[in-house]
């Protein structure tokens, strides 16, 4: 993700005072993330989307990249606090003192991921990817998947139950889990990582820079059919995938002073 940044949302700070009646809030299912949005609807009211200064975000990781996803278009940060299983992207929860915590919280810009996905009905579907794009397979066989960086053949034939292209920002998530590299926000690198390779079986997958297409052309599709997802964009039977940065989108996650995006992604290569 080229141009990721991390500065103080203070830059253009927007005092406690002046948030009053101006933070939106987003939550999930869960019964967990309703009450406590209740509660906090109770302390600071519900502004409407068009008039929010902030939006909160209560629930996992799924709900920040929801809320990004619904917001799209309207250019406000959103903080995020757990009352999920997963709480990477998120703050930690807790009802008192929002409005100072949402005046002092630094800002993390992040570009997603663009998809471009081939069915073989002939349709073009688009997406967007805040962690990943990934292709899996559809049945029981092992998909075939040939892959182009920048117009280039890579690898003529990829065995796999599926792959990957993750952003910075999604490195520590399903990328992690397929043994794929965490890379620093600011490092300008894409992972590409294979999910459980069959051939050729040493492939761990590349770093690539942040500003390369790769393409993925799905081989014998008809006995092998693969799927396509971006975020919560998913297309059945592929044909092709084309996968790039889009640096005309621009997304906002605030996070609690020395808690940000950039300190969370080093200091998860540090776990056991």
């Amino acid at each position: 993700m080229n141009d990721t940044s991390e500065h103080a949302f203070s830059e253009g700070r927007i005092p406690a005072s002046r948030l009053e009646g101006r933070v939106a809030f987003q939550c999930a299912g869960t019964d967990k993330a309703k009450s406590a949005t209740r509660k906090l609807i109770a302390s600071y009211g519900n502004a409407e989307l068009e008039n929010a200064k902030v939006v909160v975000a209560l629930g996992g990781d799924g709900c920040m990249l929801e809320t990004q996803h619904r917001i799209l278009g309207l250019n406000i940060p959103v903080y995020g606090m757990n009352c999920g299983s997963v709480g990477f992207l998120m703050n930690e929860f807790r009802e008192d003192n929002l409005l100072d915590r949402l005046s002092v919280a630094q800002a993390t810009t992040v570009h997603p991921l663009r998809m471009r996905a081939h069915s073989a009905d002939g349709v073009m579907h688009d997406g967007l990817a805040i962690n990943e794009v990934s292709l899996l397979r559809e049945a029981r066989q092992a998909a075939k998947i040939q892959i182009r960086v920048d117009g280039k053949i890579r690898l003529p034939e990829l065995i796999c139950d599926g792959v990957l292209v993750s952003t910075p920002a999604g490195s520590t998530a399903y990328n992690l889990s397929a043994h794929g590299p965490i890379v620093p926000l600011d490092s300008h690198l894409l992972p590409l990582t294979p999910i459980s390779a069959f051939r050729p079986r040493r492939w761990r997958g590349a770093l690539l820079p942040g500003k390369a297409e790769v393409v993925f052309d799905i081989l014998e599709r008809d006995k092998r059919p693969v799927a396509a997802v971006a975020d919560y964009t998913e297309v059945r039977d592929v044909v092709r995938v084309e996968v790039r940065e889009d640096r005309s989108v621009a997304l906002t996650m605030l996070f609690d002073p020395d808690h940000g995006l950039s300190e969370r992604i080093i200091a998860e290569q540090f776990t056991a």
